[in-house]
């Protein structure tokens, strides 16, 4: 009897994919003979590669150009996939499952026409966590899926522990996380902001370090400027090492961006800080965090980050009734 064949699709960005974890585990547990080959995009391969919910990762999943294109579909046809499912569900895959036309596999997603449709009329008002586990109840899969809100738990990465190489550490370690999209700065607190509350986990006796993107570095010497002894890591950390960092952290403070949802996922306690740019009920981490909101984090005041982040510390001043903002526990 032939292997059965696959097929997953989850092309970005970072938070999303650590969303997508969980799905990840429960395909593979639902297909444990089959060959399963996820589609992704260069950025997540070492980290697809690592996990073991697949044996093949291909990284075209964006082509360029209609050459691109063609030979993509070229490579899917000839697989012969048995089943797709299609995390991504976006324009981009639906028109993936159209050019497999007159004979596509059986697809898990929201394309027209498609055999194992996301039909649930209220999908995008869903957490990426709720609404990948109602789709794959809806496929067969995952027939006790929790898909309330806030029933899903965190993504386990446990499985990248085998990766992470520990620091023996003499004081509690604090992170930040202080980019996100370039092109969206109204999703980013002040770099001045962190830069005063990372004084503040100094004189706290926290060892603090901060994380980013290379081009996110001037973001860290604004920091470093207010808070000399703090680490700068920006572009010096790869997925693991940032997991390895949110093993071992403390606390973690960072905005709406990708990162903060795998060390959350390593089990750092987090705040994590959101404008009106963005929902935390749709994409907020898991695990032990607070959501703190602003609909311009330019208001948010460090003294109201402090006392999300050390409730026993008594800063000089925070508007605590201030109606537009709001705090919730994920």
């Amino acid at each position: 009897m032939a292997t059965p064949r696959i097929l997953v699709i989850k092309l970005s960005a970072l938070g999303d994919m650590i969303l997508a974890f969980p799905a990840f585990a429960r395909i593979r547990a639902a297909h444990r003979d089959a060959r399963i080959t996820l589609l992704t995009t260069p950025p997540f391969a070492d980290l697809a590669r690592a996990s073991p919910s697949f044996d093949n990762v291909e990284t075209d999943g964006r082509p360029a150009g209609l050459g691109g294109w063609l030979t993509l579909i070229a490579r899917l046809r000839k697989a012969r996939y048995d089943r797709v499912y299609d995390l991504q569900t976006n324009d981009r895959t639906s028109l993936i499952f159209q050019a497999l036309r007159p004979f596509p596999p059986a697809w898990s997603g929201v394309a027209a026409g498609c055999a194992l449709p996301h039909r649930n009329p209220d999908r995008l008002k869903m957490h990426s966590l709720e609404r990948h586990a109602d789709q794959l109840r809806e496929a067969g899969i995952w027939p006790d899926a929790p898909v309330a809100p806030l029933s899903a738990p965190p993504p386990d990465v446990s499985w990248m522990h085998t990766t992470m190489v520990a620091e023996p550490a003499s004081k509690p370690k604090a992170l930040l996380v202080p980019g996100a999209a370039a092109h969206r700065p109204e999703k980013r607190w002040p770099a001045e902001f962190y830069g005063d509350l990372a004084a503040e986990f100094v004189a706290r006796g926290y060892d603090v370090d901060i994380l980013g993107a290379l081009q996110e570095r001037p973001l860290a010497s604004v920091i470093r400027a207010r808070a000399p002894a703090v680490r700068d890591l920006t572009g010096a950390t790869d997925l693991f090492q940032i997991a390895a960092l949110g093993a071992q952290a403390t606390l973690a403070v960072g905005n709406d961006t990708g990162p903060m949802h795998l060390i959350a996922a390593a089990g750092a306690t987090c705040v994590s800080l959101f404008s009106a740019a963005s929902d935390p009920a749709l994409s907020a981490p898991r695990g032990a965090v607070t959501v703190l909101r602003s609909p311009d984090l330019g208001d948010l005041s460090v003294d109201e980050v402090v006392a999300k982040c050390l409730p026993n510390a008594t800063p000089a001043a925070r508007n605590v009734d201030d109606p537009s903002r709001e705090a919730l526990d994920h």
